[in-house]
């Protein structure tokens, strides 16, 4: 196992050789590290809970990173040309889904920013899902208290609504779905250092 050299491209074969979390896109790697903040992972527990109650697993499935999801250009399962790990992916069609993960576009992706990986969400990851048919992308920003909704009309995200912490983020794809954003980004930390009360 070895790490990548983020200025040179790579392959999928070099994917595989790697250790810990990296995406794949475009030929370029991408580290996942650091860890996600408490914030982060608490916005993205809120919004797996609203998907997943939603949807009930009936007739689509909610997967929370790390879960690779890969798009290839020959839609061959054993040679992608890139892999991700969204925070949050819905997948609607059983046949994507093998022990690896998810082969093809989600019906849905949810990233959750962070200071890392905001270039790479607006942008890289914004086209990579719009170029494989990703039916609704969010980009939810915790620091903004923010979230972008973007749906495809014709192949291109056409539909891009945000939305502020005083709305409730509505889905073009699951009509009925509406998640109140003030209260997704409603947690109260305590300072770094402070004592449990409970051990008080």
């Amino acid at each position: 196992m070895s790490n990548p050299d983020e200025k040179k491209r790579h392959t999928y074969q070099d994917w595989l050789s790697w250790e810990g979390p990296w995406e794949l896109i475009n030929g370029q790697a991408h580290n996942m590290s650091p860890a996600p903040t408490a914030l982060h992972q608490f916005v993205v527990g809120e919004l797996y809970f609203a998907l997943r109650t939603h949807l009930q697993n009936k007739s689509c499935h909610v997967f929370v990173a790390p879960f690779d999801v890969f798009f290839s250009e020959s839609n061959s399962m054993n040679t992608p040309d890139h892999v991700v790990q969204p925070d949050l992916s819905v997948v609607c069609s059983r046949d994507q889904i093998t022990k690896n993960g998810c082969h093809g576009a989600p019906t849905m992706i949810i990233e959750v920013l962070s200071p890392s990986t905001a270039l790479k969400d607006f942008n890289e990851k914004f086209n990579l899902y719009q170029k494989y048919s990703v039916q609704e992308y969010w980009i939810v920003d915790p620091g903004n208290r923010t979230a972008h909704v973007y749906a495809l009309q014709e192949g291109i995200y056409q539909v891009r609504n945000l939305y502020s912490e005083q709305d409730y983020a509505s889905s073009q794809v699951f009509q009925d779905l509406k998640i109140p954003l003030g209260r997704l980004f409603d947690m109260e930390t305590r300072p770094e250092g402070t004592n449990n009360p409970a051990a008080d």
